[in-house]
């Protein structure tokens, strides 16, 4: 076991010394830059993760957002807070941009906002060692946001921005977006128009790892209604087969006829039935009413879909429609469907931005980076993008227990991955 595990190791390093070149005279600047900036760097992660900035927290996303705000204005680029309308409840976003001519445009996307609102007990940054910190929000995402601030930050300081064309988006509403989507979204879809390559840094899913495919996501619904009756007269050709047992024929044959193809899944994640239902969409919660002895009347189940592509999400909502419409006696259903994030396809420009980051980080001497396995992501911002730019994800911070109360952050791994993306935008603006 020994042996084998140092002959891995061994194997990593020649890789790397064989395929690492030399950095040029302006990188070496950059990375010196960073390591004098990091202390900085994880201070200002400090004081922007004790700001909470829940979802629903409008005032504290707009705090945030003001933080970086400044400290985009401060390396020269044009910062703008876009407010969203008071109707949807949710903040806005910040777009920092600097114009220009010169090489690739650049998208770079992260978010200002968490999962855990003002009434969460966990709102602190704390140490644990020297080099992980609990941190609501640290890892998603507000260490990638960092990331994204010192890299530039350092290539302004050397002069290495002159006349780029980047655009920084950190939108509000990433972890409960805001609806209508074609408003929420609207900012960031106009800005990847004016890209060539979209960079996301959603927390990593390992040092040695980038997301070159992130599945869609989209929700459905099921409503079934059979005859109330006694329970007596059940399976009779008066009476048929009650709500409940439509739904579970339903649920059935999604899993036996739609399951299978790779990537594809789908969770029915809530399920109320009885006489009497009632549910509020709002707070996920529900309420039935009914007796053993009376056949149920109403049965809705709500889910999730996961999907790789829009041709196999709707094959997927096409074999759905099939086993709804197929019903048990004396029952009806319907099944509905709403949109939420798509699908960032697994692109042949993907995998060449994938080549790329893998050149520097090998330049860098900190190893191979692969591309990670696209049903073990969830979905993110650069979905939204993907339609119009090659892209990159998962370029942000390393940690653990993301969206719980025990999410920590690396703090050890930020000054390399600042590194890496700092060289990756240089070489990008210089093609």
């Amino acid at each position: 076991m020994h042996q084998k595990l140092l002959l891995t190791v061994l194997s990593m390093f020649l890789f790397t010394a064989v395929h690492a070149q030399k950095l040029s005279k302006n990188e070496k600047k950059v990375v010196k830059a960073i390591e004098q900036n990091n202390a900085e760097a994880i201070s200002f992660l400090e004081k922007v993760v004790n700001i909470n900035s829940g979802t629903l927290n409008l005032k504290g996303v707009e705090m945030v957002g003001q933080e970086f705000a400044s400290a985009f204005t401060d390396i020269g680029f044009e910062s703008t807070w876009i407010p969203m309308p008071e109707e949807m409840n949710r903040a806005g976003h910040l777009f920092a941009e600097i114009k220009g001519t010169k090489g690739k445009k650049l998208l770079l996307i992260g978010h200002l906002d968490t999962v855990f609102e003002e009434d969460s007990p966990f709102q602190k940054f704390e140490m644990v060692n020297d080099s992980i910190a609990h941190a609501p929000g640290g890892n998603d995402m507000k260490g990638g946001d960092v990331i994204v601030l010192y890299a530039l930050k350092a290539l302004q300081q050397n002069g290495l921005l002159n006349d780029a064309q980047i655009i920084v988006a950190f939108t509000g509403d990433e972890e409960s977006t805001g609806s209508p989507l074609e408003k929420s979204r609207h900012d960031l879809i106009e800005a990847a128009k004016r890209s060539e390559i979209g960079l996301g840094f959603e927390n990593s899913t390992g040092f040695n790892y980038a997301t070159v495919a992130r599945r869609g996501s989209s929700g459905w619904k099921v409503e079934v209604e059979g005859k109330r009756a006694h329970s007596s007269g059940i399976f009779s050709e008066d009476t048929g087969a009650g709500a409940i047992f439509e739904m579970s024929r339903i649920l059935n044959g999604f899993y036996t006829d739609v399951k299978g193809e790779d990537l594809l899944t789908f969770n029915p994640g809530t399920l109320v039935g009885g006489t009497f239902v009632e549910f509020d969409e709002m707070t996920s919660k529900g309420t039935v009413f009914g007796k053993t002895n009376v056949v149920a009347q109403k049965a809705e189940v709500r889910g999730g879909l996961r999907f790789i592509s829009e041709e196999q999400k709707e094959r997927a909502r096409e074999n759905m429609r099939t086993v709804v419409a197929n019903n048990l006696p004396h029952t009806s259903a319907k099944v509905t469907f709403d949109d939420s994030y798509p699908a960032m396809q697994p692109t042949e420009g993907n995998k060449a931005l994938l080549t790329k980051l893998n050149k520097v980080s090998l330049d860098l001497k900190q190893g191979e980076v692969l591309a990670y396995d696209p049903g073990k992501r969830g979905a993110a911002d650069t979905s939204f993008v993907a339609e119009y730019v090659d892209c990159l994800d998962g370029l942000g911070t390393m940690g653990n227990a993301a969206h719980t109360p025990e999410e920590t952050v690396n703090l050890n791994t930020i000054e390399a991955l600042t590194k890496r993306t700092a060289l990756l935008i240089y070489r990008l603006i210089n093609e």
